[in-house]
């Protein structure tokens, strides 16, 4: 079973909602894998996903009150195939973890999926209102989408 990874900061309102989405999604194609979340910073650990995350996605019908903030740790590069941050800064700390090529290959920003190589940025919603987080839900769900096309393709 193939595990990915998504990571923002605090790893309670871009990556949390980002895992939840990607998990709903799996969960329709019926393509088998593990999905979980990190934040580059540890400022939140152990907290649960903001609430505005929470509303925007169980408008969805996504739960997302169970998951946990944690801290993304060099030891997450050996447990993930995949690692998808959110934006440049995301990427960059992610990246200065880790220790050679393979790792590094695992990492990617997650719009690339849906505009390849431009590196857009998965806005913070955190001091935004709720139309940051309705277009934050837009744009990872476009990922998503995209995400379990690819896997489809390649890993039927």
């Amino acid at each position: 079973m193939k595990k990915i990874l998504m990571v923002c900061l605090g790893n309670i309102c871009r990556s949390p909602m980002a895992e939840g989405i990607v998990r709903e999604e799996f969960s329709h194609s019926g393509i088998d894998v593990q999905i979980d979340s990190a934040g580059t910073a540890a400022y939140h650990v152990g907290e649960s996903a903001d609430h505005r995350a929470q509303f925007e996605l169980a408008k969805h019908g996504i739960d997302i009150s169970k998951e946990r903030a944690q801290k993304f740790v060099a030891a997450h590069f050996d447990e993930y195939d995949y690692i998808f941050a959110m934006d440049q800064s995301n990427y960059n700390d992610i990246l200065r973890l880790s220790k050679n090529e393979s790792q590094r290959a695992k990492v990617d920003m997650l719009m690339n999926l849906v505009a390849s190589g431009e590196n857009i940025s998965v806005p913070d919603p955190y001091y935004g209102g709720d139309e940051g987080f309705r277009h934050v839900y837009k744009m990872i769900k476009s990922a998503a989408e995209v995400l379990v096309e690819n896997f489809s393709g390649s890993h039927s």
